[in-house]
């Protein structure tokens, strides 16, 4: 059965992997958010997955929690998609 808040189990299996570091727990967690429904709250989703596998020492953890961190503070794009264009 497909876990809906980890589709392609990819979290779980970052708790699995003994030794991973920080940059495969962001890779890990990029795939795992480009793979989450349209549909799908991810803040919710990482607020579940953290009280699921929220290990304090884990580096998965701590990329949960950053990712949920920056989805709190959205930031304007700049350059030159930041911009207003007048004709």
């Amino acid at each position: 059965m497909t876990d809906p808040l980890d589709p392609k189990g990819l979290i779980r299996e970052a708790y699995n992997i003994e030794g991973i570091t920080d940059a495969e727990c962001r890779s890990i967690f990029l795939d795992w958010a480009l793979a989450l429904p349209l549909e799908e709250d991810t803040s919710k989703a990482i607020s579940a997955l953290l009280e699921r596998y929220g290990s304090e020492t884990h580096p998965m953890t701590q990329v949960l929690k950053a990712g949920q961190a920056g989805m709190a503070a959205p930031r304007r794009r700049g350059g030159w998609r930041g911009r207003s264009r007048t004709n």
